[in-house]
């Protein structure tokens, strides 16, 4: 991180403030934290070595306990209703990301973390949210229709998300796209799916950062803090902004931003060689 520590509290809120939208839009959150420093300048003020990679999930634990305490009625009736075929659905939408985490976490950190590579997820993921979301019905399937192959889709579509660029949000908004749900259960599913996944690795992962930055100075706590607290906010304020207009509009301007920010993200890389 820079060694000038105001600026450092500056750039760590303002990372924490883009964190709220990008946490809600299908547009890829981590992207947005890893490449805004790489693009302005800031060095490794989002991600990089071990206290950048703190911080980003200091970011993302802050945003999935906004998001908790915003979507908690939702998601207590999304996931709270009895029965085995339900059970069955949530525990195959869960199972993917979670061991795919616990087994590929460090060599998705080692393989996928440059620019390139984050690029390639917010172009691919882009192409494949908006062709699902044109193929899809207007008045398509309902939230509680989905079954276990609609789990599995969404586990798997979670799994893949761990790849930098790609999107949580916009990989199950893809997924239950494609399943032929409506755009208001494909976002219902989408956080009834991701949130619980969001709030264990936040928890998981603070333990990590935590230890980690026993031994950071001041300044660098101070960051951390002042990050976390906006991406807290943020995140708040964006779901009651966003939320309920959400889950009716169409995919492809999102689309259409990510293939930009991947593109000038590209020729950026190209430059930098």
């Amino acid at each position: 991180m820079p060694a000038d520590p105001t600026r450092t509290f500056r750039q760590a809120v303002a990372l924490g403030v883009i964190q709220g939208p990008s946490e809600l839009l299908p547009i890829s959150s981590s992207a947005h934290t890893r490449l805004i420093p790489w693009l302005a300048g800031w060095g490794s003020a989002g991600a990089g070595d071990d206290r950048g990679r703190s911080f980003e999930l200091a970011l993302h634990g802050a945003a999935a306990l906004a998001l908790s305490l915003e979507m908690a009625g939702p998601l207590r009736e999304e996931l709270g209703r009895p029965g085995r075929r339900r059970a069955l659905t949530a525990a195959l939408a869960l199972a993917p990301p979670a061991l795919c985490g616990l087994a590929l976490r460090g060599t998705i950190e080692r393989r996928l973390s440059g620019p390139r590579a984050s690029a390639a997820g917010l172009i691919a993921g882009a192409l494949a949210m908006a062709l699902a979301d044109c193929r899809g019905a207007d008045h398509g399937r309902s939230a509680p229709q989905a079954g276990p192959l609609d789990g599995l889709a969404l586990g798997l579509a979670q799994a893949l998300a761990l790849a930098p660029g790609v999107s949580r949000n916009g990989a199950t908004l893809t997924a239950a796209r494609a399943r032929g749900f409506a755009r208001p259960a494909a976002q219902r599913l989408s956080w009834a799916v991701g949130l619980p996944v969001m709030i264990a690795a936040g928890a998981t992962e603070a333990l990590r950062a935590t230890a980690e930055l026993r031994g950071a100075g001041a300044p660098e706590r101070r960051a951390l803090i002042g990050g976390a607290g906006a991406a807290f906010v943020s995140t708040r304020l964006s779901a009651r902004a966003l939320a309920a207009g959400l889950e009716r509009r169409a995919l492809w301007p999102y689309a259409v931003y990510r293939c930009l920010l991947g593109g000038l993200i590209l020729v950026r890389a190209r430059r930098a060689q």
